[in-house]
Protein backbone atom coordinates (compact mmCIF):
# COMPACT_ATOMS: atom_id res chain seq x y z
CA UNK A 1 0.00 0.00 0.00
CA UNK A 2 1.37 3.38 -0.99
CA UNK A 3 1.99 5.92 1.74
CA UNK A 4 0.54 9.42 1.67
CA UNK A 5 4.04 10.85 1.90
CA UNK A 6 5.07 8.94 -1.22
CA UNK A 7 5.09 11.46 -4.10
CA UNK A 8 5.39 8.95 -6.95
CA UNK A 9 2.94 9.07 -9.86
CA UNK A 10 1.26 5.83 -8.79
CA UNK A 11 0.87 6.97 -5.18
CA UNK A 12 -0.58 10.31 -6.28
CA UNK A 13 -3.04 8.51 -8.55
CA UNK A 14 -4.02 6.03 -5.82
CA UNK A 15 -4.87 8.75 -3.30
CA UNK A 16 -6.71 11.04 -5.73
CA UNK A 17 -8.79 8.66 -7.87
CA UNK A 18 -12.43 7.93 -6.92
CA UNK A 19 -12.19 4.39 -5.54
CA UNK A 20 -15.95 3.78 -5.59
CA UNK A 21 -16.25 4.77 -9.25
CA UNK A 22 -13.28 2.58 -10.10
CA UNK A 23 -14.78 -0.35 -8.18
CA UNK A 24 -18.09 0.10 -10.01
CA UNK A 25 -16.44 0.00 -13.42
CA UNK A 26 -14.33 -3.06 -12.55
CA UNK A 27 -17.42 -4.84 -11.20
CA UNK A 28 -19.25 -4.23 -14.49
CA UNK A 29 -16.26 -5.52 -16.47
CA UNK A 30 -16.12 -8.73 -14.43
CA UNK A 31 -19.89 -9.04 -14.69
CA UNK A 32 -19.57 -8.94 -18.47
CA UNK A 33 -17.21 -11.93 -18.42
CA UNK A 34 -19.55 -13.88 -16.12
CA UNK A 35 -22.60 -13.17 -18.26
CA UNK A 36 -20.60 -14.11 -21.36
CA UNK A 37 -20.45 -17.64 -19.95
CA UNK A 38 -24.26 -17.62 -19.89
CA UNK A 39 -25.07 -15.96 -23.20
CA UNK A 40 -22.34 -16.73 -25.72
CA UNK A 41 -21.92 -20.56 -25.93
CA UNK A 42 -25.21 -21.12 -27.83
CA UNK A 43 -24.23 -18.46 -30.38
CA UNK A 44 -20.77 -20.00 -30.80
CA UNK A 45 -22.30 -23.43 -31.39
CA UNK A 46 -24.68 -22.07 -34.04
CA UNK A 47 -21.73 -20.50 -35.84
CA UNK A 48 -19.73 -23.74 -35.71
CA UNK A 49 -17.18 -22.35 -33.24
CA UNK A 50 -15.77 -23.77 -30.04
CA UNK A 51 -18.43 -23.30 -27.28
CA UNK A 52 -16.37 -20.87 -25.20
CA UNK A 53 -14.93 -18.93 -28.14
CA UNK A 54 -16.64 -15.65 -27.22
CA UNK A 55 -16.02 -16.18 -23.51
CA UNK A 56 -12.27 -16.47 -24.07
CA UNK A 57 -12.22 -13.40 -26.29
CA UNK A 58 -14.27 -11.40 -23.76
CA UNK A 59 -11.82 -12.38 -21.02
CA UNK A 60 -8.92 -11.52 -23.32
CA UNK A 61 -10.37 -8.05 -24.00
CA UNK A 62 -10.68 -7.49 -20.25
CA UNK A 63 -6.94 -6.98 -19.70
CA UNK A 64 -6.29 -4.33 -22.38
CA UNK A 65 -9.54 -2.62 -21.38
CA UNK A 66 -8.35 -2.37 -17.77
CA UNK A 67 -4.98 -1.08 -18.97
CA UNK A 68 -6.66 1.56 -21.15
CA UNK A 69 -8.96 2.69 -18.34
CA UNK A 70 -6.20 2.90 -15.74
CA UNK A 71 -3.81 4.59 -18.17
CA UNK A 72 -6.41 7.20 -19.16
CA UNK A 73 -7.28 7.81 -15.49
CA UNK A 74 -3.74 9.05 -14.83
CA UNK A 75 -4.04 11.92 -17.31
CA UNK A 76 -4.54 15.55 -16.38
CA UNK A 77 -7.53 17.47 -17.81
CA UNK A 78 -5.24 19.14 -20.34
CA UNK A 79 -3.85 15.77 -21.43
CA UNK A 80 -7.42 14.44 -21.72
CA UNK A 81 -8.21 17.24 -24.18
CA UNK A 82 -5.11 16.51 -26.24
CA UNK A 83 -5.76 12.77 -26.29
CA UNK A 84 -9.36 13.39 -27.35
CA UNK A 85 -8.23 15.60 -30.22
CA UNK A 86 -5.85 12.92 -31.53
CA UNK A 87 -8.46 10.16 -31.18
CA UNK A 88 -11.09 12.30 -32.88
CA UNK A 89 -8.84 13.05 -35.85
CA UNK A 90 -7.89 9.39 -36.28
CA UNK A 91 -11.54 8.40 -35.82
CA UNK A 92 -12.68 10.71 -38.61
CA UNK A 93 -10.16 9.18 -41.00
CA UNK A 94 -11.25 5.68 -39.97
CA UNK A 95 -14.95 6.55 -40.44
CA UNK A 96 -14.25 7.68 -43.99
CA UNK A 97 -12.23 4.52 -44.72
CA UNK A 98 -15.06 2.37 -43.35
CA UNK A 99 -17.38 3.63 -46.10
CA UNK A 100 -15.01 2.32 -48.80
CA UNK A 101 -13.12 -0.60 -47.27
CA UNK A 102 -15.25 -1.56 -44.27
CA UNK A 103 -16.66 -5.02 -43.61
CA UNK A 104 -20.38 -5.19 -44.41
CA UNK A 105 -22.49 -6.96 -41.77
CA UNK A 106 -26.30 -7.08 -42.04
CA UNK A 107 -26.30 -4.32 -44.63
CA UNK A 108 -24.13 -1.87 -42.67
CA UNK A 109 -20.46 -0.94 -42.97
CA UNK A 110 -19.27 -0.19 -39.43
CA UNK A 111 -16.10 -2.27 -39.00
CA UNK A 112 -12.64 -2.01 -40.49
CA UNK A 113 -9.91 -4.67 -40.37
CA UNK A 114 -6.61 -3.48 -38.88
CA UNK A 115 -3.82 -6.03 -38.35
CA UNK A 116 -6.33 -8.86 -38.28
CA UNK A 117 -8.67 -7.20 -35.76
CA UNK A 118 -12.13 -5.82 -36.56
CA UNK A 119 -12.44 -2.30 -35.12
CA UNK A 120 -15.57 -0.15 -34.98
CA UNK A 121 -14.35 3.47 -35.25
CA UNK A 122 -17.70 4.96 -34.23
CA UNK A 123 -17.25 3.54 -30.71
CA UNK A 124 -13.94 5.35 -30.20
CA UNK A 125 -14.98 8.66 -31.69
CA UNK A 126 -17.91 9.08 -29.25
CA UNK A 127 -15.90 9.85 -26.08
CA UNK A 128 -13.50 12.06 -28.03
CA UNK A 129 -16.47 13.94 -29.51
CA UNK A 130 -17.92 14.56 -26.03
CA UNK A 131 -14.60 15.91 -24.73
CA UNK A 132 -14.17 18.29 -27.68
CA UNK A 133 -17.76 19.59 -27.48
CA UNK A 134 -17.32 20.20 -23.74
CA UNK A 135 -14.13 22.15 -24.41
CA UNK A 136 -15.73 24.27 -27.15
CA UNK A 137 -18.79 25.11 -25.05
CA UNK A 138 -16.72 25.89 -21.96
CA UNK A 139 -14.48 28.24 -23.97
CA UNK A 140 -17.54 29.94 -25.47
CA UNK A 141 -18.89 30.51 -21.96
CA UNK A 142 -15.64 32.08 -20.75
CA UNK A 143 -14.86 34.08 -23.90
CA UNK A 144 -17.90 35.14 -25.95
CA UNK A 145 -15.71 36.01 -28.95
CA UNK A 146 -14.82 32.32 -29.37
CA UNK A 147 -17.31 30.67 -31.82
CA UNK A 148 -17.45 27.49 -29.74
CA UNK A 149 -21.14 26.83 -30.30
CA UNK A 150 -20.81 27.17 -34.06
CA UNK A 151 -17.83 24.80 -34.16
CA UNK A 152 -19.68 22.28 -31.99
CA UNK A 153 -22.60 22.32 -34.42
CA UNK A 154 -20.26 21.76 -37.34
CA UNK A 155 -18.54 18.86 -35.55
CA UNK A 156 -21.87 17.22 -34.80
CA UNK A 157 -23.08 17.56 -38.40
CA UNK A 158 -19.81 16.08 -39.67
CA UNK A 159 -19.87 13.05 -37.35
CA UNK A 160 -23.61 12.49 -37.72
CA UNK A 161 -23.31 12.46 -41.52
CA UNK A 162 -20.59 9.79 -41.36
CA UNK A 163 -22.67 7.71 -38.92
CA UNK A 164 -25.78 7.87 -41.10
CA UNK A 165 -23.75 6.93 -44.18
CA UNK A 166 -22.82 3.56 -42.60
CA UNK A 167 -25.84 3.51 -41.71
CA UNK A 168 -25.93 3.64 -37.90
CA UNK A 169 -28.98 5.60 -36.87
CA UNK A 170 -28.92 4.36 -33.26
CA UNK A 171 -25.47 5.81 -32.57
CA UNK A 172 -26.50 9.01 -34.35
CA UNK A 173 -29.48 9.49 -32.04
CA UNK A 174 -27.31 8.74 -29.01
CA UNK A 175 -24.80 11.36 -30.14
CA UNK A 176 -27.63 13.86 -30.73
CA UNK A 177 -29.02 13.35 -27.22
CA UNK A 178 -25.61 13.76 -25.57
CA UNK A 179 -24.80 16.80 -27.71
CA UNK A 180 -28.15 18.41 -26.80
CA UNK A 181 -27.57 17.61 -23.12
CA UNK A 182 -24.19 19.36 -23.23
CA UNK A 183 -25.79 22.43 -24.81
CA UNK A 184 -28.43 22.43 -22.08
CA UNK A 185 -25.85 22.12 -19.29
CA UNK A 186 -23.78 24.89 -20.85
CA UNK A 187 -26.62 27.31 -20.03
CA UNK A 188 -28.33 27.88 -23.36
CA UNK A 189 -31.45 29.99 -23.62
CA UNK A 190 -34.87 28.37 -24.06
CA UNK A 191 -34.81 29.46 -27.70
CA UNK A 192 -31.80 27.23 -28.35
CA UNK A 193 -33.33 24.42 -26.31
CA UNK A 194 -36.53 24.61 -28.35
CA UNK A 195 -34.54 24.64 -31.58
CA UNK A 196 -32.60 21.54 -30.51
CA UNK A 197 -35.86 19.81 -29.62
CA UNK A 198 -37.27 20.57 -33.06
CA UNK A 199 -34.03 19.31 -34.61
CA UNK A 200 -34.40 16.02 -32.77
CA UNK A 201 -38.01 15.59 -33.87
CA UNK A 202 -37.12 16.53 -37.46
CA UNK A 203 -34.20 14.07 -37.47
CA UNK A 204 -36.41 11.25 -36.21
CA UNK A 205 -39.12 12.07 -38.75
CA UNK A 206 -36.63 12.26 -41.60
CA UNK A 207 -35.07 8.94 -40.62
CA UNK A 208 -38.50 7.33 -40.50
CA UNK A 209 -39.38 8.65 -43.96
CA UNK A 210 -36.04 8.10 -45.70
CA UNK A 211 -34.37 5.07 -44.09
CA UNK A 212 -36.20 1.78 -44.74
CA UNK A 213 -34.65 -0.13 -41.82
CA UNK A 214 -35.63 2.63 -39.38
CA UNK A 215 -39.16 2.61 -40.80
CA UNK A 216 -39.37 -1.16 -40.35
CA UNK A 217 -38.13 -1.08 -36.76
CA UNK A 218 -40.53 1.66 -35.68
CA UNK A 219 -43.47 -0.01 -37.45
CA UNK A 220 -42.67 -3.34 -35.76
CA UNK A 221 -42.57 -1.60 -32.39
CA UNK A 222 -45.91 0.17 -32.91
CA UNK A 223 -47.58 -2.78 -34.61
CA UNK A 224 -45.81 -6.09 -33.82
CA UNK A 225 -47.86 -7.86 -36.48
CA UNK A 226 -46.33 -5.75 -39.27
CA UNK A 227 -42.98 -7.55 -39.28
CA UNK A 228 -40.55 -9.95 -37.65
CA UNK A 229 -40.34 -9.43 -33.87
CA UNK A 230 -38.70 -12.76 -33.10
CA UNK A 231 -35.72 -11.43 -31.13
CA UNK A 232 -37.73 -9.09 -28.90
CA UNK A 233 -40.43 -11.72 -28.28
CA UNK A 234 -37.79 -14.32 -27.40
CA UNK A 235 -36.04 -11.86 -25.07
CA UNK A 236 -39.31 -11.19 -23.25
CA UNK A 237 -39.94 -14.92 -22.95
CA UNK A 238 -36.47 -15.39 -21.44
CA UNK A 239 -37.17 -12.69 -18.85
CA UNK A 240 -40.52 -14.26 -17.94
CA UNK A 241 -39.02 -17.74 -17.68
CA UNK A 242 -36.33 -16.49 -15.31
CA UNK A 243 -38.74 -15.08 -12.75
CA UNK A 244 -37.37 -13.41 -9.63
CA UNK A 245 -34.52 -15.82 -8.85
CA UNK A 246 -33.65 -17.24 -12.29
CA UNK A 247 -33.32 -20.79 -13.52
CA UNK A 248 -29.71 -21.10 -12.41
CA UNK A 249 -26.32 -20.70 -14.16
CA UNK A 250 -26.29 -22.67 -17.40
CA UNK A 251 -29.91 -23.77 -17.00
CA UNK A 252 -31.48 -21.29 -19.41
CA UNK A 253 -33.22 -22.72 -22.46
CA UNK A 254 -34.76 -19.73 -24.21
CA UNK A 255 -31.30 -18.15 -24.62
CA UNK A 256 -30.37 -21.02 -26.97
CA UNK A 257 -32.72 -19.69 -29.65
CA UNK A 258 -31.95 -16.00 -29.11
CA UNK A 259 -29.70 -14.91 -32.03
CA UNK A 260 -27.91 -11.98 -30.36
CA UNK A 261 -27.90 -13.36 -26.82
CA UNK A 262 -24.24 -12.37 -26.29
CA UNK A 263 -24.52 -8.78 -27.51
CA UNK A 264 -27.75 -6.75 -27.75
CA UNK A 265 -29.86 -9.12 -25.60
CA UNK A 266 -27.41 -10.12 -22.87
CA UNK A 267 -29.71 -8.44 -20.31
CA UNK A 268 -32.49 -10.92 -21.15
CA UNK A 269 -30.06 -13.82 -20.69
CA UNK A 270 -29.09 -12.43 -17.28
CA UNK A 271 -32.77 -12.32 -16.34
CA UNK A 272 -33.41 -15.92 -17.42
CA UNK A 273 -30.46 -17.47 -15.60
CA UNK A 274 -30.00 -15.17 -12.60
CA UNK A 275 -33.45 -13.65 -12.20
CA UNK A 276 -35.02 -10.23 -12.02
CA UNK A 277 -33.35 -9.56 -8.66
CA UNK A 278 -29.91 -9.87 -10.27
CA UNK A 279 -31.04 -7.55 -13.08
CA UNK A 280 -32.07 -5.00 -10.44
CA UNK A 281 -28.62 -5.32 -8.85
CA UNK A 282 -27.00 -4.79 -12.26
CA UNK A 283 -29.23 -1.78 -12.90
CA UNK A 284 -28.30 -0.40 -9.48
CA UNK A 285 -24.59 -0.58 -10.28
CA UNK A 286 -25.15 1.34 -13.52
CA UNK A 287 -27.29 3.91 -11.69
CA UNK A 288 -24.68 4.28 -8.94
CA UNK A 289 -21.75 5.04 -11.25
CA UNK A 290 -23.82 7.45 -13.36
CA UNK A 291 -25.16 9.38 -10.36
CA UNK A 292 -21.75 9.49 -8.69
CA UNK A 293 -20.16 10.81 -11.86
CA UNK A 294 -22.86 13.47 -12.22
CA UNK A 295 -22.40 14.44 -8.57
CA UNK A 296 -18.70 15.02 -9.24
CA UNK A 297 -19.63 17.15 -12.26
CA UNK A 298 -22.09 19.25 -10.24
CA UNK A 299 -19.43 20.11 -7.66
CA UNK A 300 -16.70 20.88 -10.21
CA UNK A 301 -15.85 24.62 -10.56
CA UNK A 302 -13.95 24.20 -13.87
CA UNK A 303 -16.49 24.53 -16.75
CA UNK A 304 -14.62 22.14 -19.05
CA UNK A 305 -14.23 19.40 -16.44
CA UNK A 306 -17.85 19.82 -15.39
CA UNK A 307 -19.24 19.53 -18.93
CA UNK A 308 -16.88 16.74 -20.00
CA UNK A 309 -17.61 14.60 -16.95
CA UNK A 310 -21.35 15.12 -17.22
CA UNK A 311 -21.35 14.45 -20.96
CA UNK A 312 -19.47 11.18 -20.65
CA UNK A 313 -21.71 9.96 -17.83
CA UNK A 314 -24.86 10.97 -19.73
CA UNK A 315 -23.63 9.01 -22.75
CA UNK A 316 -22.86 5.98 -20.56
CA UNK A 317 -26.25 6.18 -18.86
CA UNK A 318 -28.35 6.72 -21.99
CA UNK A 319 -26.66 3.85 -23.86
CA UNK A 320 -27.25 1.53 -20.89
CA UNK A 321 -30.89 2.61 -20.59
CA UNK A 322 -31.51 2.12 -24.33
CA UNK A 323 -30.14 -1.44 -24.28
CA UNK A 324 -32.25 -2.42 -21.25
CA UNK A 325 -35.34 -0.74 -22.69
CA UNK A 326 -34.99 -2.66 -25.96
CA UNK A 327 -34.71 -5.94 -24.02
CA UNK A 328 -37.96 -5.05 -22.23
CA UNK A 329 -39.66 -3.98 -25.50
CA UNK A 330 -40.05 -0.43 -24.22
CA UNK A 331 -38.59 1.11 -27.38
CA UNK A 332 -37.66 0.05 -30.93
CA UNK A 333 -34.55 -2.08 -31.39
CA UNK A 334 -31.40 0.02 -31.74
CA UNK A 335 -28.59 -2.53 -32.01
CA UNK A 336 -26.81 -0.88 -29.08
CA UNK A 337 -24.59 -2.79 -26.67
CA UNK A 338 -24.80 -2.75 -22.86
CA UNK A 339 -21.55 -1.04 -21.74
CA UNK A 340 -18.94 -3.43 -20.27
CA UNK A 341 -21.47 -6.30 -20.38
CA UNK A 342 -22.18 -7.08 -24.04
CA UNK A 343 -19.58 -8.94 -26.09
CA UNK A 344 -17.41 -6.76 -28.31
CA UNK A 345 -13.79 -5.71 -28.24
CA UNK A 346 -14.29 -2.24 -29.72
CA UNK A 347 -17.18 -1.51 -27.38
CA UNK A 348 -15.31 -2.62 -24.26
CA UNK A 349 -12.11 -0.74 -25.13
CA UNK A 350 -13.99 2.44 -26.10
CA UNK A 351 -16.12 2.43 -22.95
CA UNK A 352 -13.00 1.76 -20.87
CA UNK A 353 -11.35 4.77 -22.52
CA UNK A 354 -14.38 6.97 -21.80
CA UNK A 355 -14.60 5.89 -18.17
CA UNK A 356 -10.83 6.31 -17.82
CA UNK A 357 -11.36 9.93 -18.89
CA UNK A 358 -14.08 10.22 -16.23
CA UNK A 359 -11.73 8.89 -13.54
CA UNK A 360 -9.06 11.36 -14.70
CA UNK A 361 -11.44 14.32 -14.63
CA UNK A 362 -12.90 13.45 -11.22
CA UNK A 363 -9.60 12.96 -9.42
CA UNK A 364 -9.02 15.18 -6.41
CA UNK A 365 -7.16 18.30 -7.38
CA UNK A 366 -6.15 21.40 -5.40
CA UNK A 367 -8.95 23.95 -5.50
CA UNK A 368 -8.30 27.69 -5.51
CA UNK A 369 -9.16 29.37 -2.23
CA UNK A 370 -12.37 31.39 -2.26
CA UNK A 371 -11.07 33.93 0.25
CA UNK A 372 -8.99 36.79 -1.01
CA UNK A 373 -5.38 36.71 0.10
CA UNK A 374 -4.45 39.10 2.86
CA UNK A 375 -2.16 41.78 1.51
CA UNK A 376 0.41 43.00 3.99
CA UNK A 377 1.85 46.36 3.13
CA UNK A 378 5.15 47.45 4.51
CA UNK A 379 5.34 51.03 5.71
CA UNK A 380 8.65 52.68 5.24
CA UNK A 381 10.20 53.83 8.45
CA UNK A 382 10.89 57.56 8.55
CA UNK A 383 13.71 58.57 10.86
CA UNK A 384 12.57 60.96 13.57
CA UNK A 385 14.91 63.57 14.97
CA UNK A 386 15.31 63.32 18.72
CA UNK A 387 13.67 66.07 20.72
CA UNK A 388 16.16 68.61 21.77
Amino acid sequence: MASRVDRSAFSEWLWTVDHLLLAGFVALMLGGVVLSFAGSPPVAERLGLEPYFFVKRQALYLFPALAVMLGASMLTPRMVRRAALVIFALGLVALVLVLFTGVEVKGARRWIDILGFSIQPSEFIKPAFVILIAFLLSEAGKRPEVPGRLFSILLFVMVAALFIAQPDFGQTMLLLMVWAALFFMAGLSWVWIGALGLLGVASLGSAYMLLPHVTARINRFINPGSGDTYQVDTALEAIVQGGWLGRGPGEGTVKRILPDSHTDFIFAVAAEEFGIIMCIVLLSVFAFVVLRGLTHARREPDPFVRLATAGLMVMFGIQSAINMAVNLNMMPAKGMTLPFISYGGSSMLAVALAMGFVLALTRKRPRPSRTAPVVVRRVARVPIDPVK
